[in-house]
């Protein structure tokens, strides 16, 4: 395999490693991609990623959510090993030399300051963690992203303040794309409405996924035919996850079914099925997403769901933020305590004007598809 056939990709979070991916499905079939995740472990095998794990890899307990000056996170990282995992890295970019005909960093800036070090013969930025409506990208950061020859950020309204600085920005939002393919399989599911639960798929997924169904379980005994899928993203143990249920008092009947492994039951009722296919499965049909999620909420506000969100505790409160400001009124944030939240859900579940002024805002708020084709197709430019 010849450099000019050879791409890495730089990523820099579990959303950003799902972006990558799109990316790299987008490329042509005698196009190599390979795939350096600076932070989080392998790819999941038999995931079909069309990309090759490189490099050194370590999972880290923010999962990569240290932006917004998220200090808290940074020590943690810093105290698991992060400065010599990070030096490690860079010795590996340092080794490939000029292997690659582009390097595509994708994440926020420290990804490209790193994807730089691979001296690829192109360098392209695919910024995901900044947008101005909620905190747009800094000097600093300005300069070095002009050192990409490439640069895509997640909205319009970003890449033209970039523009205004002399930096030639594109908009593309892989988000978008990521879970347009038509599923594979189908739920099959009889709930009326149906809520998509996305816990995330972090570590706090499980204790997320407890509150969540939580409050799932109060609307549900307030409308006798509600009742929701819960994802089970391909980083969480499906059967901790039915244990954390188990001990908030839900009945757990096994399913043999890999998708959707067991169901959570009040009584004789099912309310919840676990789902662990494809959430582009989850989506037709829902009335919302009730989720924790980062990119799994964002894909939802992009298919013209409303998507409520659970406060958070403070140390956590500042990624939700960000995620309000990213979604504006497409997301709303709802209590904690899971009686207050199923009253404020059903209020909107019983709102349909409110419904579709969110679905609205969120297609807006996250643009149109085919960003992945785009990125893809400027790789293959950049490489020719």
């Amino acid at each position: 395999m010849t450099p000019a056939r050879r791409v890495l990709f730089v990523s820099n979070g579990h959303g950003e490693v799902a972006i990558a991916q799109r990316i790299a499905h987008e490329m042509p079939p005698d196009f190599a991609s390979d795939h350096l995740a600076l932070v989080g472990g392998p790819l999941r095998e038999g995931s079909g990623a069309p990309m090759r794990e490189v490099g050194p890899r370590r999972s880290m307990p923010s999962g990569g959510l240290i932006a917004m000056g998220n200090v808290r996170n940074i020590l943690r990282d810093v105290a698991a090993g992060l400065a010599g995992h990070t030096l490690a890295q860079l010795r590996f970019l340092h080794s490939v030399g000029r292997t690659y005909c582009a390097a595509v960093a994708v994440g926020d800036v420290f990804a490209l300051l790193m994807a730089l070090r691979a001296r690829a013969h192109a360098t392209m930025y695919v910024g995901t963690a900044k947008s101005v409506f909620v905190a747009g990208y800094g000097p600093l950061e300005e300069r070095i992203i002009r050192q990409a020859h490439a640069v895509f950020v997640r909205d319009m309204p970003t890449a033209q303040r970039l523009q205004a600085h002399g930096i030639d920005a594109r908009a593309a939002n892989v988000i978008v794309d990521l879970y347009l393919d038509d599923p594979a399989s189908n739920p099959d599911v009889r709930f009326d409405p149906l809520i998509a639960i996305f816990p995330g798929s972090r570590e706090a997924a499980y204790s997320d996924a407890v509150l969540l169904c939580r409050v799932l379980r109060e609307l549900a005994r307030r409308r006798a035919q509600l009742g929701a899928l819960l994802s089970i993203a391909p980083s969480v143990d499906a059967a901790r996850m039915a244990a954390h249920c188990a001990r908030d008092g839900w009945t757990v009947r096994h399913r043999d079914d890999t998708e959707a492994p067991f169901s959570l039951y009040d009584s004789d009722r099912e309310m919840v099925r676990a789902w662990r296919g494809s959430i582009s499965a989850m989506l037709p049909g829902a009335a919302m997403v009730l989720g924790q999620a980062g990119t799994a909420n964002e894909a939802a506000a992009a298919a013209g769901l409303p998507v409520v969100a659970l406060e958070q505790p403070r140390a956590h409160a500042w990624y939700r933020k960000r995620q309000i400001g990213l979604l504006g009124d497409a997301l709303m944030l709802a209590s904690s305590d899971a009686q207050r939240a199923a009253r404020e859900i059903m209020d909107l579940l019983d709102d349909d004007a409110r419904r579709a002024r969110m679905g609205a805002t969120g297609r807006e708020r996250m643009g149109p598809s085919g960003g992945a084709k785009a990125i893809a197709g400027e790789v293959v430019s950049l490489c020719s």
